[in-house]
């Protein structure tokens, strides 16, 4: 497969699904506008204590529920009476986006695993067994990213990375993952996804083979600044045009 000429680098991917102020993100309503543009959907999985795969992208509730607590202790049941902000939009299940979506537009799905590699990986591989559109995975977990390489290698993979100035991380975790120390013998990526504010440099020219994802392109501005080192765009807050 040439990768060069796949969706991941013709179609704009909308960050979290078409959300806005009215609109919660990584919403079946903030899918449905990405597919009604033709564009590409990116979009946060994770666990919870059920072992549900959900789509959702912080630990907390707080941001995205106005709850206390922590997406990982909640069970199915719990997900029926939160609403996202501002709206009457609850949090989906993987497997209620994959239905929604139903192969209309392609899916870059993140692996959210802090945690022991395994399980969710293998929910997720296991619901994308029968589903019929297009899509990849991607993590800043390098681990995750080899248990797909190992499981099911058929699926493209993708390494996210950037410089986490500001984030509270290790200056370990910053070292290695700022420099995909682990690409070669661990994650064995398909494809790079890279901060947009720390494009270009030295450790992605080391991947001239490999499709560049700049993220999160959030303007107009940062395209025309961005667009001549990457080959596609993860974007929020503005419409790129097809």
């Amino acid at each position: 497969m040439d990768i060069f000429k796949t969706w991941l680098v013709e179609t704009p991917i909308a960050h979290r699904g078409l959300h806005d102020k009215n609109t919660p993100e990584n919403s079946l309503e903030a899918f449905s506008r990405a597919i009604e543009k033709g564009f590409a959907i990116e979009l946060d999985v994770q666990l919870i204590a059920d072992d549900t795969v959900v789509v959702f992208h912080d630990d907390s509730l707080a941001r995205m529920t106005e709850n206390d607590g922590y997406i990982r202790f909640l069970h199915k049941d719990d997900l029926k009476v939160l609403k996202l902000k501002n709206s009457k939009e609850g949090i989906p299940t993987f497997e209620e986006v994959l239905k929604f979506v139903d192969g209309k537009v392609p899916l870059l799905i993140e692996i959210k695993n802090k945690y022991k590699v395994g399980k969710l990986e293998q929910l997720v591989i296991d619901a994308l067994k029968n589903y019929k559109g297009e899509y990849a995975v991607q993590s800043f977990n390098p681990f995750s990213l080899n248990y797909f390489k190992k499981h099911a290698p058929n699926i493209l993979r993708g390494q996210l990375a950037g410089f986490f100035k500001g984030e509270k991380m290790s200056p370990y975790k910053k070292f290695f993952l700022k420099r995909m120390w682990f690409n070669k013998k661990t994650s064995q990526p398909n494809f790079i996804s890279y901060d947009l504010k720390n494009l270009p440099n030295r450790f992605v020219k080391k991947y001239k083979d490999l499709p560049l994802l700049a993220w999160t392109v959030r303007s107009k501005e940062e395209y025309m600044k961005i667009v001549k080192y990457c080959d596609n765009i993860i974007f929020e807050n503005f419409d790129p045009e097809i």
